[in-house]
């Protein structure tokens, strides 16, 4: 298991119950290949640094999660297709930084 940080930016036109929709879908995804979803940090409606498809605002939400490898490619596909997500980014964390943050126990396996 691995430690990641998945940010997603939602389109801002999309209502609370579809932006609720696009993370529970992500979480299942995520746990049907083993994996779990540790936080969930929604930060709202923030402003692009630049107009992306001729929008200027966008949901924000972070996701800790820990999960094989294997099991983001279905995760990154879901993201690609949906017509809500904007822009998504997936980063791996450090295992100090994972451990750090409590998503890895004291010994990081694979």
């Amino acid at each position: 298991m691995r430690a990641y940080e998945l940010m997603v930016i939602v389109d801002a036109d999309v209502d609370d119950a579809g932006v609720k929709a696009v993370l529970a879908r992500i979480g299942e995804l995520i746990e049907a290949g083993g994996g779990t979803v540790a936080t969930t940090d929604l930060w709202g409606k923030r402003r692009y640094a630049y107009p992306i498809k001729k929008k200027l605002e966008g949901i924000y939400a972070v996701l800790e999660i820990s999960t094989a490898a294997s099991n983001l490619d279905e995760v990154d596909r879901y993201l690609r297709l949906a017509d809500d997500v904007v822009r998504h980014k997936l980063i791996r964390l450090p295992d100090a930084e994972a451990t750090r943050r409590g998503l890895l126990g004291v010994a990081a396996a694979d």
